[in-house]
């Protein structure tokens, strides 16, 4: 071959090259531009004040809290020892569990009714050997304790 059409041979090369990219950036410039009869209208930005876009996801709302002076007398008798016990005391001493005795075990009962109401409330509300105080839950009122413990030692054999 002579150095001529080994040129013109390489010039078309180039060409076809070049013409290659100059096509390709044509047709991704058209098809990445947005047509400008479409919408040209002024898109207006609203701001919302800041109050509505930051709000909490919920609130918390706690009861209040009524002390026996709140109650009135009506509400004090409405408290059943029963129903706390089957609510907080039943675990252990359903079971026996770490030596509760067992609500209905006059025999388990009988030494600590011995001792009297005002000793068998006391230890309730403030905890003896494996038994925390108020039973674990310190949200019960004295008196909701109360209640409990004369409930469960009277099912025991008790009449306090």
């Amino acid at each position: 071959m002579s150095k001529q059409s080994e040129l013109k041979s390489l010039l078309e090369t180039i060409f076809v090259v070049i013409g290659t990219l100059v096509g390709a950036i044509i047709i991704i410039t058209f098809a990445t531009t947005k047509s400008d009869t479409e919408d040209t209208a002024v898109k207006v930005v609203e701001n919302k004040p800041v109050e509505e876009n930051v709000q909490p996801v919920a609130e918390v709302k706690v009861a209040e809290n009524k002390t026996a002076t709140d109650n009135n007398s009506e509400e004090n008798s409405l408290i059943s020892g029963e129903k706390i016990s089957q609510v907080n005391c039943i675990l252990c001493h359903g079971a026996g569990v770490m030596g509760a005795p067992k609500i209905g075990d006059a025999a388990q009962w009988e030494a600590r009714i011995a001792q009297g109401k005002d000793k068998l409330i006391d230890h309730a509300i403030k905890g003896i050997n494996m038994m925390p105080a108020k039973g674990g839950n310190a949200a019960l009122s004295d008196e909701e304790v109360a209640a409990a413990v004369i409930w469960m030692a009277n099912q025991s054999g008790g009449s306090l």
